[in-house]
C-alpha cells in the first residue's frame, strides 16, 4: 500500500467499570478528573496503549515500556544508536529522521524527538512531527471516584521490625465512566514520515482493540473496553470538513439524565450526518 492520500478523523468511546483508567501521580494516583468532575485520560496514556497494541501486532516500536521491551535495549538512546547507528554516519538530520520513520511505526505515526549523544561524537538532535494526533479522553458525564482501603498481609522486607504486616493502603477507581477519545491523521505530515494506508489500518485495529492485554490490578480484565469506533475517511487530503466539526458530529448523552450511569447502555450515541462523509462504525473488543 502507498502513502496515505485521504485525511482521517476518528472518535472512540471507551467504557470504564470499577477501574482506574489513568491515575494522577500528583493526587495519590487517583483517577484523573477536571474541576467539573469529568474523568480524563491523557493523550500520553492513550498513545502508550496504542504502542503496546502495535507491538502485539508484530510492529517495531521505538518507545517501549520496560515490561514490554523486546530488543534488550532499556533506554531510547541505546535503542537509537544500536538500530540506526551513530549520528555522524548520516549526511544530515533529514536522513536520520527518514531512517527512524522507516524503522519504527510509532515514530512515523506520532513523531519523536531524538536528542541523544554518542560516545565519540556530538550526538544528534532531530525532531519528527507525526501525522497522528490524539486528544485526551474526557468522560461524557461526571464520574464517581471511589476509594477503597486495603491492607498488605505480609511485610515487604525482613528488616521491617516492629511494623505490622497489615500495612494500610488505598486503591482508587471510577465506578463507571464513558470516555470519548478523538484523533486525526494529517496527510501532509504522513507524506513526510512515510505513513501508509497499511499503517492507518493497523492504527484502526489498535484503537478497536485498545485494552487487549492491558489488564492490571488497577484495570482488571474486562473492566475497560472500546464500545464504538467511528472512522471517518475524507475524499481529499485536506478533509471535507474540519476535524472539530467531524468530532462534534458524534455525541453521547444519558438516556435518563437524572440517574447515575452504570453501563454503556445508559447512553445514547448519535451521529449527525455530514453530507458526503459517511463513517465506518466498528464495535470494540
Amino acid at each position: 500500500m502507498g502513502i496515505l492520500q485521504n485525511k482521517i478523523d476518528f472518535v472512540a468511546f471507551a467504557a470504564v467499570t470499577m477501574a482506574n483508567p489513568n491515575g494522577d501521580p500528583l493526587n495519590g494516583n487517583s483517577p484523573r478528573t477536571d474541576y467539573n468532575g469529568l474523568g480524563e485520560m491523557s493523550d500520553v496514556c492513550v498513545k502508550r496503549k496504542l504502542r503496546n497494541r502495535m507491538q502485539d501486532l508484530g510492529q517495531a516500536v521505538f518507545v517501549q515500556s520496560d515490561d514490554r521491551c523486546g530488543d534488550g535495549h532499556h533506554s531510547l538512546s541505546e535503542r537509537a544508536s544500536a538500530v540506526l547507528g551513530k549520528a555522524k554516519d548520516f549526511k544530515d538530520s533529514d536522513a536520520y529522521a527518514q531512517k527512524a520513520c522507516e524503522t519504527w511505526l510509532d515514530v512515523r505515526s506520532f513523531g519523536q524527538v531524538f536528542a541523544f549523544k554518542d560516545k565519540d561524537s556530538k550526538g544528534v538532535s532531530v525532531g519528527v512531527r507525526g501525522p497522528v494526533s490524539i486528544h485526551q479522553g474526557v468522560s461524557v458525564s461526571p464520574v464517581q471516584v471511589e476509594d477503597l482501603q486495603i491492607t498488605k498481609s505480609v511485610n515487604g522486607e525482613s528488616s521491617d521490625k516492629g511494623r505490622s504486616s497489615d500495612t494500610m493502603g488505598m486503591k482508587h477507581f471510577v465506578r463507571f465512566g464513558l470516555y470519548k477519545i478523538k484523533g486525526s491523521i494529517n496527510v501532509q505530515l504522513a507524506e513526510k514520515t512515510g505513513f501508509t494506508e497499511e499503517d492507518a489500518e493497523i492504527l484502526k485495529e489498535c484503537l478497536r482493540t485498545l485494552f487487549v492485554n492491558d489488564a492490571s490490578s488497577a484495570r482488571p480484565e474486562g473492566s475497560m473496553e472500546i464500545v464504538k469506533l467511528y472512522w471517518f475517511r475524507h475524499n481529499c487530503k485536506d478533509g471535507q470538513y474540519s476535524s472539530a466539526k467531524v468530532h462534534r458530529s458524534v455525541q453521547a448523552e444519558l438516556t435518563a439524565p437524572d440517574t447515575l450511569p452504570a453501563c454503556a447502555e445508559d447512553y445514547r450515541i448519535t451521529l449527525e450526518p455530514l453530507d458526503g462523509l459517511e463513517p465506518e462504525i466498528l464495535d470494540g473488543v
